[in-house]
């Protein structure tokens, strides 16, 4: 354990900010599993639906600096080409 005032009260810090950023990833994938079910069950309109809101959750993530802008742009193409291959 840290022993000056600052270090501890970062470490606090990193403990909350992990903590958030866990959530926000554990919230992008569950809207993840969900787009790819509608996939699986070839719906495509919730497919769409899900999509949507898989891309929103991703562009919170992005703007949190919970992931960067590539890796969202590259889970959004790679779903949204799945979407197209289902049709």
């Amino acid at each position: 354990m840290a022993n000056i005032k600052s270090a501890i009260k970062r470490t606090k810090q990193a403990k909350a900010a992990n903590l958030r950023n866990r959530a926000t990833k554990r919230l992008v994938l569950t809207k993840r599993k969900t787009a790819l079910a509608a996939i699986e069950a070839s719906n495509k309109e919730d497919a769409a639906t899900a999509f949507r809101v898989y891309t929103s959750a991703l562009d919170r993530a992005v703007k949190k600096g919970v992931i960067t802008k590539n890796n969202a742009a590259r889970k959004k193409s790679r779903m949204a080409l799945a979407i197209k291959k289902m049709a």
